[in-house]
Formats: structure tokens, C-alpha cells, sequence
């Protein structure tokens, strides 16, 4: 696949950084956003956004949801330190959105944050033009796979979007029961081999 010059996502990633939108319409977000990896990937992940370890270290799942992501992937051939100096990580919403108000877990960003962020998300998509992309948990499933359908009908399945290869996984957090139901666990099996399969037919070529 043809990769933009490195120079336009250098520029993307310092307006990403910059932006304080969200913080302008009076959403409660921590700044600055939270994304790593080369124009030249051929794997991308997107998670629903960052928390608040990812947001302190500057780095995509930086804690146990990055553990188990990264087990996963490990199960794929994939290990955690190539694929975070070599490939792409992003979320839906770049910074973290803080706690609920309730005080338990994150707070889910809003649809209009959403909308703020999604540009450039699509300009990251756009510039590196990954060969995959792993969406990671509900959030951003949705972007690529209709609302209606249970994760039990995504997960270990792949589409082709544009050119792209899309593999669902669930999320990675402590906090989700989804992955510690045993028969869900033989879907994210499924979807392991996928990406496996993804990642020796391309780095095989």
C-alpha cells in the first residue's frame, strides 16, 4: 500500500497534541492526547481512549488492559515491543475523559467528543494506511461493524473496509467481563488467528 510522506502525520500527531476543543465546549478532559507509531505500520489498533496510567505515561494501554491486549496479540505472533515501535496505536478519543461521575471506572466519551476526535482519526487511518486494523472494545468496533449486532456476532470475524482488513476484539480492560466468559473466549481464539494469518501473509510478501 502507498504510505503518506512521514511529514504529514508528524504534523497531524503536533495538531493532536495541541487541540483543546473538547475542553472548549466544556468537556471535563485531561490533555494531551495519547496515540504512538510510524507512518510505515501495517497493523493499527484503536481503543475506545485512553485512562489515566495512558494518559500519565503518554503511552496506548499502558496498564492491565494493555497486559491482556498485549497477551493476545503475543498468541498472534506478535510481541509487545515490535509492535509499539513499529506499528500504530490510536483510540476513537484521544484524551483521557476522566472518571464517571459516579466515581467507578472511566467515563465513556460522549457522541459529541466523538464527533471532535473523528477527524482525525480518520486522518491517521488516511496517512498510514494500515493493511489491519484491530478495533478494541465497543467503541470503536462501532465504526466499522453495525450497532445492533452482539459482540458474540463480531468478534472472530474480519471484513474488508476500503482495502483494510477489520478484526474486532473486545475490551482488554479488568473492568470487562466479556473476555472472561469461557465461550467468548473461543472468539477471541478465532480472532488471533486472524490477525496471525494477516501478519504472516504481509510480512512474509
Amino acid at each position: 500500500m502507498n504510505k503518506h510522506p512521514n511529514q504529514s502525520l508528524s504534523k497531524l500527531q503536533e495538531r493532536m497534541k495541541q487541540c483543546r476543543l473538547c475542553l472548549e465546549e466544556g468537556f471535563e478532559i485531561y490533555p494531551p492526547a495519547v496515540f504512538s507509531g510510524l507512518v510505515s505500520a501495517e497493523f493499527m489498533t484503536i481503543g475506545q481512549a485512553p485512562g489515566i496510567t495512558e494518559q500519565e505515561a503518554e503511552r496506548p494501554f499502558n496498564a492491565g488492559s494493555g497486559t491482556r491486549l498485549f497477551g493476545w496479540l503475543e498468541r498472534a505472533g506478535i510481541g509487545e515491543e515490535w509492535f509499539r515501535s513499529t506499528q500504530y496505536m490510536s483510540s476513537v478519543t484521544k484524551c483521557y475523559p476522566g472518571r464517571q461521575s459516579s466515581g467507578s471506572g472511566d467515563r465513556v466519551p460522549s457522541k459529541r467528543e466523538q464527533e471532535i476526535c473523528r477527524p482525525y482519526l480518520d486522518q491517521e487511518i488516511e496517512f498510514v494506511n494500515p493493511q489491519v486494523i484491530i478495533p478494541i472494545g465497543r467503541l470503536a468496533i462501532n465504526l466499522f461493524y453495525p450497532k445492533k449486532l452482539k459482540l458474540q456476532e463480531i468478534i472472530g470475524t474480519q471484513k474488508e473496509v476500503e482495502g483494510r482488513w477489520i478484526i474486532p476484539l473486545p475490551h482488554s480492560s479488568g473492568a470487562s467481563r466479556w473476555h472472561q466468559i469461557e465461550e467468548n473466549r473461543q472468539l477471541i481464539t478465532d480472532a488471533i488467528k486472524l490477525i496471525s494469518n494477516h501478519r504472516v501473509r504481509i510480512f512474509s510478501d
